[in-house]
């Protein structure tokens, strides 16, 4: 699997929830300008939440452009088994020796996932405790994340 692939991908779940959100947040925007939605008494407050709710669409929207800038103009790093895992790594983990699962360190937008090579890739941050526990580790390092009974041991098979 090529990062450049697992990047397009980022980018356009990125684009495809921008455009998604566009969409909501004109719809809240009309919804909440709507004269069918003018109060009626002091108690309606319909057309005020339907504008609070617009009010976040336009952060969310803000959010995920920033995000697509921040992809669209990421330098992929190339990483050898012993270089120090940063952002634009593209990284196979061992969890609890029951099964592996692939990440992506990126800038923004940790929790999006996408599919590439029939592989799904978790895009997490450098601010998220997984990726804090990942940053400046090398292939072959174990760590765990977690507390009480739910520590999970991790080991990093594979930097790309």
């Amino acid at each position: 699997m090529s990062k450049e692939a697992v990047l397009k991908s980022i980018i356009k779940s990125l684009e495809d929830d921008l455009a998604s959100m566009e969409d909501a947040v004109k719809d809240a925007h009309v919804t909440a300008t709507h004269e069918e939605t003018a109060a009626k008494s002091k108690y309606d407050t319909f057309a005020l939440e339907a504008s609070y709710l617009a009010n976040g669409q336009v952060k969310r929207a803000q959010e995920i452009k920033e995000a697509l800038d921040a992809y669209r103009t990421l330098d992929l790093l190339e990483f050898t088994q012993n270089s120090a895992i940063d952002i634009s790594a593209l990284v196979v983990l061992e969890k609890d020796g029951a099964g592996q699962t692939t990440v992506f360190i990126g800038p923004l937008a940790g929790g999006t996932k996408v599919t590439c090579d029939d592989r799904e890739i978790t895009v997490i941050t450098p601010q998220s405790p997984l990726g804090q526990h990942l940053m400046e580790k090398a292939v072959g390092d174990e760590f765990e994340l977690g507390s009480g009974d739910t520590v999970k041991e991790y080991q990093i098979i594979e930097v790309e």
